[in-house]
């Protein structure tokens, strides 16, 4: 299990060692998706209330300003 995880977190590093802006991108994506559905005439859609992609995009944000400067 540990050797898994190992080579898991090393194939990461290697993958976003060269795409260091993917991940603040996405979450930037995601939070500009949040905006636009804030408008649309949608009810009771759990997606929009909870603003969940908000959250999950500002979070991917962090974490890749975070892994684009550690790397």
């Amino acid at each position: 299990m540990k050797n898994s995880i190992n080579r898991l977190l090393d194939w990461l590093a290697n993958y976003f060692a060269h795409r260091k802006g993917m991940l603040p991108i996405i979450g930037l994506v995601l939070i500009l998706i949040n905006g636009v559905l804030q408008f649309l005439p949608l009810n009771d859609v759990l997606l929009i209330e909870t603003n969940l992609l908000l959250h999950i995009g500002l979070i991917l944000a962090i974490l890749g300003f975070l892994l684009a400067w550690s790397l």
